[in-house]
Formats: structure tokens, C-alpha cells, sequence
């Protein structure tokens, strides 16, 4: 069953630093081509650990649509 949060990049403001990557303790969290971070919807459980320590402040966690 998913969460009814999901975490939630704005990609124009990701560094690609990769803390939220080594921050996720499930690996939901990609950098992609070493240009931004995605989420792995149907792996987020929306804890927050990954926006919590965003340098950037580029993640936010929502509620998921249709929650």
C-alpha cells in the first residue's frame, strides 16, 4: 500500500548533489544523468528525510493525488 505523501522535486532548483540519493533509506531517490533528483513514486514512503536535508530546498513533500 503506497503512503499518502510523496516527496516531490523542483528540478530547475536541484544541484544533483546526491544527499537526498544517500539520504533515502529506502533508495526511493535517483539523481538522473547526474542533472537532477527523482522520486520513485511507487517507492516513496514520504518520510521527509530527503527534503529535510536538501541543501538546495528543491524537494517538498506532498500529499499524494488521490490519497
Amino acid at each position: 500500500m503506497l503512503s499518502k505523501r510523496l516527496a516531490a522535486v523542483d528540478k530547475r532548483r536541484c544541484a544533483a548533489c546526491g544527499v537526498c540519493e544517500n539520504t533515502c533509506p529506502i533508495g526511493a531517490v535517483k539523481v538522473h544523468r547526474g542533472c537532477y533528483a527523482v522520486v520513485q513514486a511507487e517507492r516513496c514512503v514520504g518520510c521527509g528525510k530527503c527534503a529535510k536535508l536538501c541543501p538546495a530546498g528543491c524537494i517538498e513533500v506532498k500529499e499524494r493525488e488521490g490519497a
